[in-house]
């Protein structure tokens, strides 16, 4: 086990959703050298910035959670920036980290990765059984290499590197713009506007419009416990095979607009915009694999995730 207190450790996107949860998971560790980079001082796509990164933080740890993220829309209007900015960041920042001879790199890959046809409950070891679903393929394909990149270190150079699967994350502090955002913020977000609107008419009633056919089915993970999971994969996992992180628990998407629309207060129209995408069919993780090897188990019942999430959209942003 490495005990995390005195190391120097750089969290890439530690600004970010999930990276402000990792920090503070950090600090509650008694770790006082954490260094997270700005994007506008350090742009991890270019070689150089990745190498004076290093050069000016001199980490022991490196945890890299910098990616270029969104939902099905963002995936699908933006596939070849996805693909490009994800596969450079991660690539080079693991290739210096090598080079700088840190004790150990932490990567964040992603479901997007598995086959579009997974089994259920998708198992590390089905995650080259096919190609992932087309319109997450380039984001999930560029992690995907991270894994590759991974294995390939430790053979060669005795690198150590963890690749992480993270399941689709929710909780406080999420994007809520709906251009970029996953499913649940941009559906709490149109619930809640559409809830706060002001009818024309006294029996007109309020409307949202949702992707898809609703069939689909997804997990999610509070972000919190995924933080929480990364800290003790830093800690405790020292192999290059992968590891799903996630709740083990499945709901359709049907089902989770009706919840957040009962959760929320919101007693209007859903209408399903069928000649949108559903995204991948099924996505449900094998989470035995990460209690197994350190310990994580998901803590947050997720109708208690979810009003935590509405109750900070409207503290903050509604």
């Amino acid at each position: 086990m490495i005990n995390l207190k005195n190391k120097r450790i750089l969290v890439t996107g530690g600004s970010g959703f999930l990276g402000k949860y990792v920090v503070s998971k950090l600090k509650e560790r008694g770790c006082k050298k954490i260094f997270i980079p700005c994007s506008k001082e350090y742009d991890l796509v270019g070689m150089n910035a990745v190498k004076r990164l290093y050069h000016d933080t001199k980490p022991d740890i490196v945890i890299h959670l910098a990616a270029k993220v969104g939902g099905i829309g963002a995936n699908r209007d933006n596939p070849g920036k996805f693909f490009y900015d994800n596969l450079m960041m991660g690539i080079q920042m693991m290739e210096v980290g090598r080079q700088a001879e840190i004790e150990k790199f932490v990567a964040i890959g992603t479901i997007c990765s598995y086959p579009k046809f997974t089994p259920v409950p998708f198992k590390e070891e089905n995650l080259w059984d096919g190609y992932p679903e087309e319109t997450n393929a380039p984001y999930g394909l560029a992690k995907k290499m991270l894994l590759v990149q991974s294995q390939a270190y430790r053979q060669q150079y005795g690198f150590n590197s963890i690749f992480l699967l993270p399941v689709n994350l929710y909780g406080p502090g999420d994007n809520f713009n709906l251009d970029s955002s996953h499913v649940i913020p941009a559906l709490i977000r149109k619930c809640i506007d559409a809830k706060n609107q002001v009818p024309s008419t006294k029996n007109q009633k309020s409307t949202i419009t949702v992707w898809g056919t609703g069939k689909p089915t997804r997990e999610f993970l509070y972000v919190e416990d995924a933080a929480e999971a990364i800290i003790l994969s830093t800690e405790k996992y020292n192999k290059s095979e992968p590891v799903n992180l996630g709740s083990g628990f499945e709901i359709s998407i049907n089902d989770l607009v009706k919840l957040i629309a009962k959760l929320v207060g919101f007693e209007g129209i859903i209408v399903w915009d069928k000649a949108k995408p559903d995204g991948q069919p099924r996505r449900s993780l094998d989470v035995r694999k990460a209690k197994k090897e350190f310990g994580f188990k998901g803590k947050t019942n997720f109708e208690s995730g979810l009003t935590k999430t509405i109750e900070w959209y409207r503290k903050n942003l509604a």
